[in-house]
């Protein structure tokens, strides 16, 4: 293993801080090891003290280092922590489709107490653009479904839930257009999944936190089901 070498000026901390990644992410400073202490860090990068102090705490804010008083700098993980989208898009299907449900399931619980008027016309809109789309392809039927799914998780009202499911939205997308055409789910029935989300869009009108779950957790579990030939 090459030394790591002297940074060249530009934002010295970011190109600490990417230095220090590549050694941690090629296993030359293993999980569970110890960093050199800032001295060593900053004669071999070439930089202050402050630098490293600064590279390091980015890194910890990746989740790839953590400082413990009195003890040094340990290795944490071996890749940053907040890459979701880039998990999401190498996870297995099965597998997002779990996580799916338990977002989702809660948001529609949180939508039949949460959801406004304009909330409702929402819904509907989507709901009818679903059924519309049914005379279209699969990936504007996709499109359409992925949409109402989305008004109903703004219905709940939780940003926080609104961007986790904005996260999925790609993965999604790009699966389940692929697999509705190979496997055929819209043959003889383009307006595929419309009685349960017709079902789901009435227990938000009748605000029926329970039976908004219910359908939402069956018709997603169907679906996966489908998706994964189980």
């Amino acid at each position: 293993m090459s030394p790591i070498g002297p940074l060249r000026p530009s934002p010295l901390a970011e190109q600490a801080a990417a230095r220090i990644e590549e050694q941690i992410t090629s296993g030359h400073w293993p999980v569970g090891g110890k960093l050199p202490g800032e001295v060593a860090l900053a004669k071999e990068l070439g930089v202050g003290r402050s630098t490293v102090r600064e590279a390091l705490r980015a890194l910890a804010g990746a989740g790839l280092v953590q400082s413990r008083q009195g003890a040094g700098v340990f290795v944490t993980a071996d890749r940053p922590a907040g890459d979701w989208a880039t998990r999401l898009r190498r996870a297995e299907l099965a597998h997002v489709y779990e996580v799916r449900t338990m977002v989702e399931v809660q948001a529609a619980r949180l939508a039949a107490t949460r959801r406004t008027d304009a909330d409702l016309a929402a819904v509907d809109t989507a709901l009818a653009a679903r059924l519309a789309a049914g005379a279209a392809d699969d990936g504007a039927f996709v499109d359409a479904d992925i949409a109402l799914h989305t008004a109903v998780v703004a219905a709940a009202h939780n940003p926080v839930l609104d961007d986790l499911f904005a996260q999925f939205v790609p993965v999604l997308r790009e699966h389940l257009v692929a697999l509705v055409g190979l496997l055929g789910l819209r043959a003889g029935d383009p307006d595929h999944g419309h009685d349960a989300h017709a079902g789901l869009v009435g227990a938000l009108h009748r605000a029926d936190a329970e039976e908004a779950g219910r359908v939402l957790a069956e018709e997603l579990e169907a679906t996966r089901a489908r998706l994964l030939g189980t």
